[in-house]
């Protein structure tokens, strides 16, 4: 029997969606399966362009039913709608990041354009997609990388209203094939933020160059050049400080779908894993019979069953933002950071198991150990998005305000404000619910009980012990305590998704384990950080905790794990 907390497309059935939706996230899966394995495979490996990936999804409308907010719709299912495109990144990445890639960057350049008042420019959009283009999000560049305050795309005014474009960018998904590219710019006649400008621009336009593929893969990270690039009023989707809003803005957007396509990625990569391992025999017994691979693959099962009940849960919170709710300013960089480097575990945990399989050029499992590396680093690095975090820690663990309980949200509707978010400013300011609750909810599972137990000693550490005045100038130091932080939050968000879904107790057991070790090594890595005061580094250690041990439990998680063996595979 299939395991219910995984994607397994032998079964799968979105039956939590409207119509068109499920049969839209169903014969996106179909097409893969009917294309197989080799064939997958044969296109990673030969770095091919997605033309015919890019053919199915204009034939099918897919791009243009999910990526088309109501307000711009042409066609009763088109609609922003978080909680779906959180599926479809899903199935992406299983597949292949390469076609996820091409998605996201098409999501990232519709950002200023939906966020714009600009008509002409929306309904432009909106007809591309029903024509089955892809966009792409030019703001980074080589020199600056995405340092939008150094910005060289200069825009000279013509004296008609519009502007002559020059300048290079650089690292920009879909910039061969965009039939609407988003850039980023300043005038040049007006200095500071007041001069940015972000306008639309057409890759086919002469004046449009394109340069070369910065890298060696299926996907097109483009470099390409402006020279003499004529931008009418028409094009223009944003001025001033508005533009740079768009900019932050429209990354809170993407840089949510990186982690569904990681849980995608490691989906596919455990069924082989767990199923080469099991079906593997050394020294006369299965390779699964070993108690360090039996930990290892449970460890990895645990970790991305709450990689996708964190992520599940933040949708509910993206959702249902506004001007007075915008927690998903925390969760938002938590789900790119947190649940990404979580992959990386994943696969290192299953690679370590494998071992030399994992390099074979007919495996699903090469790939993702190279695509798996790239989500932390996409949409601000690690090191970024913790910092960011940060902001939040204080608010979060101390000074908790009332909010009205967030339901799930799988409902059909769409979802306005991610392009009205407004000022992207004041995250000092934001409020959250009390997350003891959730703890108190399952203080019976034994290692979450061991883990609350640390949670509430960070609250000490924050009002004791927190980075004086100096310390907070030491990112080293700050961004151990930030993941001490980022562990508190991810937990608290499973918990509340393992409620709503009443998911087994063994599991949400095994998984606390998991993180009552990963909470002892972080505290561990702040008592070494050279600045760490001594009383910081009592703290550290008093915070190390030995996860509560149920030989029986692991047993009946084992159970869950050896039943993927022989539960996938692509047909060939």
């Amino acid at each position: 029997m299939a395991d219910p907390l995984l994607f397994n497309p032998r079964t799968y059935d979105p039956a939590q969606f409207d119509p068109e939706t499920r049969r839209l996230l169903r014969a996106t899966v179909d097409w893969f399966e009917d294309r197989g394995k080799r064939r997958l495979i044969e296109d990673y490996r030969s770095r091919a362009w997605l033309a015919d990936f890019l053919a199915f999804a204009a034939k099918e409308g897919l791009f243009a039913t999910f990526l088309t907010p109501a307000s711009a719709a042409g066609d009763k299912d088109q609609r922003w709608d978080t909680a779906r495109i959180a599926a479809l990144n899903e199935i992406f990445g299983f597949y292949g990041l390469d076609y996820w890639y091409a998605w996201q960057v098409t999501i990232l350049g519709l950002g200023p354009v939906w966020q714009s008042d600009n008509a002409a420019a929306r309904t432009r959009a909106a007809e591309l997609l029903t024509q089955g283009e892809v966009f792409a999000f030019g703001l980074s560049e080589k020199t600056h990388g995405a340092d939008i305050y150094s910005t060289d795309m200069l825009l000279t005014p013509d004296g008609n209203g519009g502007f002559t474009a020059e300048g290079s960018k650089y690292y920009i998904g879909n910039g061969n094939a965009a039939g609407l590219v988003s850039v980023f710019g300043r005038r040049t006649d007006i200095e500071g933020p007041d001069g940015y400008v972000f306008f639309a621009a057409d890759s086919r336009h002469p004046a449009y160059h394109l340069v070369r593929n910065v890298v060696d893969s299926s996907k097109y990270v483009s470099e390409f050049r402006l020279e003499n690039y004529p931008v009418g009023p028409d094009a223009v989707l944003h001025t001033g400080r508005a533009a740079f809003d768009a900019a932050l803005n429209t990354v809170n957007v993407g840089k949510f779908n990186l982690c569904t396509a990681s849980i995608g990625i490691c989906e596919h990569a455990m069924y082989e894993a767990v199923t080469h391992a099991h079906t593997r025999i050394l020294y006369g017994r299965p390779v699964t019979a070993f108690p360090h691979v039996r930990r290892e693959l449970a460890d990895a099962y645990v970790r991305l069953v709450g990689m996708k009940l964190f992520s599940d849960r933040a949708v509910d919170y993206f959702r249902s933002a506004s001007p007075d709710d915008r927690r998903y300013l925390l969760f938002n960089p938590m789900t790119k950071m947190k649940v990404t480097t979580e992959g990386e575990k994943v696969i290192d945990l299953m690679w370590d198991v494998i071992a030399a399989k994992g390099f074979e050029k007919d495996t699903y499992f090469a790939q993702a150990a190279v695509e798996i590396r790239g989500l932390p680093k996409l949409e601000g690095t690690v090191h970024v998005n913790l910092a960011l975090i940060l902001k939040f820690m204080r608010n979060h663990l101390l000074n908790p305000a009332e909010f009205a309980p967030v339901p799930t949200r799988l409902d059909a509707a769409d979802d306005t404000f991610l392009f009205e978010q407004g000022p992207a400013r004041g995250l000092g300011s934001v409020r959250f619910h009390d997350w003891r609750p959730a703890y108190d909810a399952y203080a019976g599972v034994p290692n979450v009980a061991r883990f609350r137990e640390q949670a509430d000693a960070l609250c000490e550490f924050v009002t004791t012990a927190a980075p004086d005045e100096e310390q907070s100038r030491d990112l080293d130091l700050l961004l151990a305590v930030g993941q001490l932080f980022a562990l508190v939050v991810h937990g608290q968000l499973i918990l509340e998704q393992a409620r709503l879904t009443d998911l087994d107790e063994d599991v949400l057991d095994e998984l606390f384990s998991v993180l009552v070790r990963d909470f002892s090594a972080f505290a561990i890595e702040l008592h070494g950080k050279d600045s760490a005061t001594a009383d910081q580094q009592r703290w550290a250690l008093d915070a190390v905790r030995r996860p509560v041990v149920d030989e029986e439990r692991s047993g009946r998680v084992w159970e869950r794990v050896e039943a993927l063996s022989g539960a996938y595979e692509m047909a060939p």
